[in-house]
């Protein structure tokens, strides 16, 4: 199991969390969630089982884990993310 990644972002005056961590080897998922104020507003799951050996890697896998969390943040600066008012 690899170290998570943790992002604290502000968006429209608002402080976001970021958190994106790996299942690991008995459970091969990614798993990234958006928090504010600890309730979570958003996930995204991959699932890496099906990937090949350099994609199931240590270094695959946290390629895979930074892509993902990159991919959250953006879509919530971009406002692609149904937010509550």
């Amino acid at each position: 199991m690899l170290t998570g990644l943790n992002t604290e972002i502000e968006y429209k005056g608002i402080l976001y969390h970021v958190q994106t961590e790996d299942g690991g080897v008995d459970r091969p998922v990614v798993t990234t969630l958006l928090f504010k104020d600890g309730a979570i507003y958003s996930s995204k799951k991959t699932n890496y089982s099906d990937r090949d050996e350099k994609g199931r890697s240590p270094e695959g896998v946290m390629a895979l884990m930074r892509e993902q969390h990159k991919t959250m943040l953006k879509e919530l600066v971009a406002g692609k993310i149904a937010l509550p008012s």
